[in-house]
């Protein structure tokens, strides 16, 4: 049986899910780690826009990131794809649904 996820945590799932500049930072990811450069690079982003993408990424536990130093001593951040399989269903969907913590806004319905 799959493990029962929060509703936040599906809910952030979905939304980095649902662009294709970040569905396209997944693909580049498959084939290892990249240092923000080279992703920037492969994923023809700017760096200020990938690093948007990025933070919705590690929001929804999709990446993590790792800093290293370079021989020459340049701070190199990386990176990786966290491995994951995701199932969905209604039943998963309607329990996830009783941890939301985000509220309705006053006045919509």
């Amino acid at each position: 049986m799959s493990e029962p996820i929060n509703g936040n945590e599906l809910l952030a799932l979905f939304e980095a899910l649902s662009n294709p500049h970040r569905l396209r930072i997944i693909s580049i990811l498959t084939s290892g780690r990249k240092y923000v450069s080279q992703l920037a690079r492969a994923a023809e982003l700017s760096r200020p826009l990938l690093y948007m993408h990025l933070k919705k990424l590690e929001k929804a536990k999709i990446v993590k990131t790792e800093m290293e130093v370079s021989d020459d001593g340049k701070a190199l951040k990386y990176y990786t794809l966290i491995p994951f399989d995701f199932h969905i269903t209604p039943d998963r969907i309607r329990e996830a649904v009783k941890t939301l913590t985000i509220q309705k806004k006053e006045g919509k319905k």
